[in-house]
């Protein structure tokens, strides 16, 4: 399969890169500043022109997004914002156009993460683009067939917690090669508006 992957510099989005490769697919790396193709997701207009330079698909992945993270009494309108733009939206848009471009059979992997269903100190902004996302791959499951779409949910990684432990109390993390494995099952398996929990 040819696969757009979209973060596939970061943590994640390295390991799904490997898994993806490592079963013969042939993976597009896409990223902000760099990657075999470079695009601002968050902007349609790039988007678009991500997709006329990605040529024929078979499917789409997303590993990355972002959230502001900040107490709820020191949240702005605009950090909602940023966070729905920049984890929600630019996903939603990545289908809305994708839908065109990848084939009739083809799949949609989406990334939401543990916050939906367990919140932390000042992570309601991302709770709300998860929870946003989860919602929409249910709902887009019943239109999009027989193109498919799941989301992969996963918790904090082993990879990570020098960085974001502090912000996870209490919560066990897993190796990332975990989450890939969820994305192998999305991209390459029959089931549609999943939501695939990585715990």
């Amino acid at each position: 399969m040819r696969i757009l992957l979209v973060g596939a510099s970061g943590t994640l989005g390295g390991a799904v890169r490997s898994a993806l490769a490592e079963r013969g697919h042939e993976v597009i790396g896409v990223g902000r500043s760099g990657g075999d193709l470079v695009a601002d997701v968050t902007d349609p207009e790039a988007v678009a022109r991500l997709y006329a330079e990605a040529g024929p698909l078979d499917a789409v992945a997303v590993a990355a997004g972002h959230a502001v993270f900040r107490p709820l009494g020191e949240l702005s309108t605009a950090d909602y914002a940023s966070t729905l733009h920049g984890k929600a939206l630019s996903q939603i848009e990545l289908v809305r156009q994708g839908a065109r471009h990848v084939a009739p059979t083809g799949s949609f992997t989406l990334v939401s993460g543990i916050l939906t269903d367990e919140p932390i100190r000042a992570g309601a902004a991302a709770s709300a683009a998860n929870g946003a996302i989860e919602a929409f791959v249910r709902a887009a499951a019943i239109e999009l067939p027989p193109q498919r779409i799941n989301v992969v949910s996963p918790t904090v990684f082993e990879e990570s917690l020098p960085a974001y432990a502090p912000f996870f109390p209490g919560m066990e993390a897993v190796p990332v090669a975990r989450a890939a494995t969820a994305y192998v099952r999305s991209v390459e398996g029959a089931q549609t508006g999943q939501v695939y929990r990585v715990r």
